[in-house]
């Protein structure tokens, strides 16, 4: 299972007439956009464009550090349904799906694979926004409490 996103942009920063540097964090959440695929060995078992991923980086940096960390994930977007991402856990392990593709889940993972995916999401997101001309220091520093990065 795997987080792929690429073709990073400002959706509608621009058009807001604002600078990045001045905007607004729930601004910056919104409209730094990606492609986001979630793959799997078999191919792309979901994808969107212009996806809020500097929005699901930062909720997933949360959910990993606070204390439901254990429980279910579901992605609320200030800007989309519910569900748009999900991480369901079970006896087998964890599962990623969204709302949109209801029949598409990723095969199980143990808990730290699902982590260390997310990390390397999270490094992904960063690095993207960094490449923008963006420090992407709003976004709050992904895996469990206490573990290094």
């Amino acid at each position: 299972m795997r987080f792929v996103c690429r073709d990073f942009g400002l959706s509608d920063l621009p058009r807001r007439g604002l600078d990045p540097h001045e905007a607004p964090l729930e601004v910056l959440l919104l409209d730094i956009e990606a492609e986001l695929s979630i793959r799997e060995d078999q191919g792309v078992l979901w994808s969107e464009e212009a996806f809020p991923v500097a929005e699901l980086a930062y909720h997933l940096a949360l959910w990993l550090q606070g204390p439901d960390s254990r429980e279910d994930f579901e992605f609320c977007s200030m800007q989309a349904d519910p569900g748009l991402i999900r991480i369901i856990g079970s006896d087998d392990g964890w599962r990623i799906g969204s709302i949109f593709a209801p029949d598409s889940w990723t095969a199980p993972v143990a808990r730290d694979e699902l982590v260390a995916e997310i990390e390397r999401f999270d490094r992904s997101v960063r690095e993207g926004i960094a490449a923008m001309g963006i420090d992407p220091a709003f976004i709050p520093k992904s895996g469990p409490p206490g573990r290094p990065r």
